[in-house]
């Protein structure tokens, strides 16, 4: 049974990807710093880039929450679009309710609503906003992961009903009916904490969150791969008959990461909705989950700084594809797909690993 692959590159990693790694978080701290000087400084960024890595940011946490059940238990999910957008909605309705004021949300006016539904109840206190985040993805993972694991689904047959699981809830969502704006989803946000949300300062305080949630989703994930918790999800990965055998009941390790993981998703997507200003039902499409498990393949699965680096790739080229060549990008991540799977089996970590077997 191998041991955790973060294990061995943490002791073969070269001094220049440790430098490499140490200049990223610099260039992170550094960012937020940098739109703060006047436009006609040289060195001057945007809030629209801060805003744009923010984005790519949120999207490297839901790597390592991916990493975490596919790369470490061997659960692969292509659903976890769901739990992303869950979040996003959690936070939608609270910076809806303070677009709104005492009055409905626009949507609900638009289709003639004279009440807010139960669920949207104490949406307006931040507080309660934070707890459904953190509750909503995370209770559906753990009555969705109870049932899977308990009737032992795994493999495609896994990976088949979290991908149905997503659909579901995008063709749920699509309806003007449920009471989450149908097909447009949440927008025209204006405040958030009393601050506006465009405000130069509100964009570096979420940037900074970002920064933060992904640095605490790295050390978790280092913390759980260094650990027994993290040899036995190992085991679970490669040789869960095994594991039973020893002793080992390895429903109650699969259904932890998979809660964590979910949890990681959602609050990855409470801070993509306010730096990009709307959240829609597309998020759940679950061609999103599909590009997920790219970015983590593209890095390397089971390494946790692989699939961020494989979001950050895949989407930034995302970012330039789509305003150079938009008809070609969806064919340019085809060919990155079937590239990886052909040349780089362990991704752009399994470089620095070549003499590990």
């Amino acid at each position: 049974m191998r041991q955790p692959i973060m294990s061995a590159i943490a002791r073969k990693a070269p001094r220049s990807i440790k430098l490499l790694g140490s200049l990223m978080v610099l260039l992170m701290v550094a960012l937020p710093l940098l739109a703060l000087l006047p436009n006609i400084h040289p060195m001057n960024i945007s809030t629209y880039t801060l805003m744009l890595v923010g984005k790519i940011l949120c999207y490297a946490i839901v790597a390592i929450a991916l990493d975490l059940v596919w790369g470490y238990a061997g659960l692969l999910s292509l659903g976890h679009g769901i739990f992303f957008a869950l979040g996003g909605y959690a936070m939608g309705m609270y910076l809806m309710r303070q677009a709104a004021g005492e009055e409905l949300p626009a949507f609900m006016s638009f289709l003639s609503w004279d009440h807010l539904p139960w669920f949207w109840w104490g949406t307006q206190h931040f507080a309660w906003a934070m707890a459904l985040i953190v509750l909503v993805p995370g209770l559906l993972a753990l009555v969705f992961g109870f049932f899977a694991f308990r009737s032992k689904i795994k493999g495609v047959y896994f990976s088949i009903m979290t991908q149905a699981l997503t659909y579901a809830g995008m063709l749920l969502f699509f309806r003007n009916e449920t009471g989450f704006g149908g097909n447009n989803g949440f927008t025209g946000f204006t405040t958030l904490l009393g601050m506006p949300i465009t405000a130069t300062g509100t964009r570096i305080g979420l940037f900074i969150a970002t920064v933060l949630l992904l640095v605490g989703s790295l050390g978790i994930g280092f913390m759980l791969a260094r650990s027994k918790y993290g040899r036995v999800l190992t085991a679970v990965r490669d040789a869960e008959n095994r594991l039973i055998f020893c002793g080992y009941d390895p429903r109650g390790f699969k259904l932890l990461v998979w809660t964590l993981s979910a949890v990681l998703c959602g609050l990855a997507g409470a801070l993509y909705v306010p730096q990009v200003g709307i959240i829609n039902p597309s998020e759940m499409s679950p061609t999103h989950s599909i590009e997920a498990a790219i970015w983590v393949a593209l890095g390397g699965r089971g390494t946790l700084i692989g699939p961020v680096i494989g979001a950050g790739l895949v989407n930034g080229a995302k970012s330039y594809f789509t305003m150079a060549v938009p008809e070609y990008w969806q064919l340019f991540l085809g060919f990155i797909f079937i590239a990886v799977t052909l040349f780089l089996p362990r991704g752009v970590m399994g470089l620095f690993r070549k003499g590990d077997k």
